[in-house]
């Protein structure tokens, strides 16, 4: 029987091609990550970002995905490529490059589950996430400050609150990204003023008026006035 194994000569080296995924997830006031805990060598036991090798006849976002779901078990979710690292030595192995993504995901809506070659799979603060395997402290260095100016200038930060948030708990997750106090007036005045919020409070049952007012995000009409040249800004 004839071997189907394909062999290759290259005049060139050609590194190996992974991704890496950062996940944000937001709950009790903090923002934390996702990590896995490697079944296998290289760093086996150590905790690392979902990720793996990009198939042949896959793309770099389509494996993104697929490890996520693998890995994780987490699907439909907010994903963006982040940056690519391609330090010489970031893999004991052989040449690795990494496309890295980072994905924001409501954690309460997900059970997450150990999947293929991971022992374990576990929220952190960001101040737990330490001393992870390969180059993924710099991976999420990376990863936060582009999180930063991100949600300054689009709203991805809904996609952390639960689909129905009060306006301090939005208030709470902003001060946490950008690690800095904003005021609370100015805050609420300025997100009322773009009218991407849908008030439910004639809904919730035996309310006060000095309650806080439960909101959700009109997705629809901000991609709406996107459209029209609207410009998200907090």
């Amino acid at each position: 029987m004839t071997s189907t194994k394909k062999t290759f000569t290259y005049e060139y080296p050609r590194p190996a091609v992974t991704v890496d995924c950062v996940i944000f997830g937001f709950g009790n006031g903090e923002l934390k990550v996702l990590l896995t805990k490697r079944g296998i060598e290289p760093f086996l036991g150590q905790w690392a970002f979902p990720g793996g090798f990009i198939l042949e006849q896959e793309t770099a976002d389509e494996c993104a995905r697929r490890k996520l779901a693998e890995e994780a078990g987490l699907e439909d979710i907010y994903l963006e490529q982040l940056y690519t690292f391609s330090d010489v030595d970031r893999d004991p192995r052989f040449r690795v490059i990494s496309i890295a993504y980072y994905a924001l995901v409501k954690s309460t809506d997900y059970l997450i589950e150990a999947g293929l070659d991971i022992e374990e799979v576990k929220w952190f603060s960001l101040g737990e996430a330490t001393a992870l395997a390969f180059d993924h402290d710099q991976i999420l260095s990376v990863a936060i400050e582009r999180l930063k100016g991100k949600i300054r200038y689009q709203p991805v930060g809904f996609e952390l609150l639960p689909e129905q948030f009060k306006l301090p708990e939005l208030h709470k997750l902003y001060e946490t990204i950008l690690h800095r106090a904003i005021d609370r007036g100015n805050f609420r005045k300025k997100i009322l003023s773009m009218g991407l919020l849908v008030d439910h409070s004639e809904k919730q049952p035996d309310r006060h008026s000095r309650a806080a007012k439960i909101y959700s995000f009109d997705r629809d009409k901000y991609e709406s006035l996107k459209e029209s040249g609207f410009y998200f800004e907090l």
